[in-house]
């Protein structure tokens, strides 16, 4: 399993990856539970998901504040 890439999510709308952070932030706590009990996990996961977390934030971050630029200029 490769690191996930930015380019697979920016086709996403902003309902879309915010959907898609809600699942991941679920599944990163589903990961460090597993940890903390010690239960059978790959430890790469854990890396995976929160690259993946990061990412999806960028990325709405970076919408939302053009959006907002945008808003700005046709006032």
């Amino acid at each position: 399993m490769s690191l996930p890439q930015f380019i697979d999510i920016i086709s996403l709308s902003n309902v879309e990856i915010s959907d898609a952070i809600i699942e991941t932030e679920n599944k990163l706590f589903q990961l460090r539970f597993k940890k903390a009990t010690r239960q059978n996990l790959k430890s790469h996961e854990i890396k995976h998901t929160k690259r993946q977390l990061a990412q999806l934030k960028t990325l709405l971050t970076l919408r939302l504040e053009s959006l907002e630029q945008t808003e700005e200029i046709n006032k």
